[in-house]
């Protein structure tokens, strides 16, 4: 990251060399992180403010800053991402502020800076939480470092979903099968995308990360995939909190890989690369031929599904709606939500209840749909209490 003197600003990278190094963060997380800071930055240097002499009072602004842009009538802060009309939402808001925060603290603990002192508070109640962890009763009596600064995330409602209809749309936007000539057109591979992380629920990175060998098909069983964290693809994409696990698909899913692997075959994909070990998802049209697809042109697909598909699909809808969707399908269909944390790859089923506690508890609330026949028995119990 640069300054106005387009000089690199040392305190953020040595912040962002430490996340790189030190928590092994990902590109993606990286990115946030230095968008926020950047951010930061354009904001001191517009109220002529040092990185080192902040206070509370001087932080807040910064709030309204990202709320709605420039409060102050200097100018809008350039490149913050936060400056457009109405200013950013509340959760960026939320992530630019811990981003912000985390990074005065990593000075304070390494490097003494006494900045954090200031946006930081030691001591008090700890802040009630839904989830507490199994060790939380050890450091009772230990100071509590948290910080002076809170933005209180709104509740984003239900998480969006795909209905089965637009879902079937997307895929045969992508690819038909023809019975009569027993072929396929259009794209197998984006068929193969997105009928993959609808099935499986995956993030896109996860997906995108696959290799050849990952499949585990052809071998009389239930086919599965495996996750696996790897930190070698070209774009940067990995699996999240590296962590491995197995999903099971259908046979379906089986079959369509394996007409994918047959075209990869036909075009002598395995005469350039050794296929078994190679990236499922590549180029196959556009760039590099053979090279690992990014998340950007997954991106781009999407928007050519968009126009194509006009207003079979949501005109909102990203390559995440598939977790959503795959996440809910399992809950309504009556799987137990530690069942669903392991498939989803969710650290801990709090999550899973935070994300889509919505599904069963909405289920729950329609068999008190028919009140009467609930109050029937009040009734009886009225009369005989008298």
């Amino acid at each position: 990251m640069v300054g106005s003197d387009y000089l690199p600003v040392v305190p953020v990278e040595k912040f962002l060399e430490f996340l790189r190094i030190g928590r092994d963060a990902s590109p993606h997380t990286l990115r946030s992180y230095a968008a926020s800071l950047n951010a930061w930055w354009d904001y001191l240097e517009a109220v002529g403010l040092a990185w080192d002499e902040v206070t509370l009072p001087s932080f807040l602004p910064f709030l309204t800053v990202l709320r709605t842009g420039d409060p102050f009538g200097v100018h809008r802060l350039p490149g913050s991402g936060a400056t457009r009309a109405g200013g950013a939402a509340e959760s960026t808001v939320g992530l630019r502020v811990a981003a912000v925060l985390s990074f005065y603290r990593y000075h304070a603990d390494v490097h003494g800076v006494a900045v954090a002192g200031r946006l930081y508070r030691v001591g008090g109640r700890r802040a009630r939480s839904r989830y507490v962890g199994a060790l939380a009763h050890l450091d009772r009596g230990s100071d509590h470092v948290s910080p002076a600064v809170r933005v209180r995330a709104r509740d984003r409602g239900p998480a969006p979903v795909l209905t089965p209809a637009q879902a079937e749309a997307i895929l045969d936007g992508c690819a038909r099968f023809d019975a009569v000539s027993g072929q396929w057109s259009g794209s197998v591979r984006d068929r193969l995308l997105f009928a993959t992380l609808s099935e499986t629920g995956m993030r896109l990175g996860e997906c995108l990360s696959l290799k050849h060998c990952d499949w585990h098909v052809g071998r009389g069983g239930t086919p599965f995939v495996e996750v696996v964290p790897r930190q070698d693809h070209p774009a940067g994409v990995r699996v999240k909190n590296s962590r491995f696990r197995r999903i099971h698909i259908s046979d379906d899913l089986e079959r369509l890989h394996s007409e994918y692997v047959w075209e990869l075959c036909d075009a002598d994909a395995h005469r350039a690369v050794d296929l078994e070990n190679w990236w499922v998802f590549v180029n196959l049209r556009r760039g590099e031929w053979l090279a690992p697809l990014r998340p950007e042109t997954v991106y781009d697909l999407v928007d050519g599904l968009k126009r194509r598909l006009g207003k079979a699909v949501p005109s909102a809808w990203t390559p995440h709606w598939w977790r959503h969707t795959h996440a809910t399908a399992l809950l309504l269909s009556g799987a137990h939500e530690h069942v669903v944390m392991r498939r989803m790859g969710h650290a801990d089923v709090q999550t899973t209840l935070t994300l889509y506690g919505w599904v069963t508890e909405d289920a729950d609330l329609k068999t008190l749909a028919n009140w009467k026949s609930f109050t029937t028995n009040w009734r009886g119990l009225e009369g005989s209490s008298a």
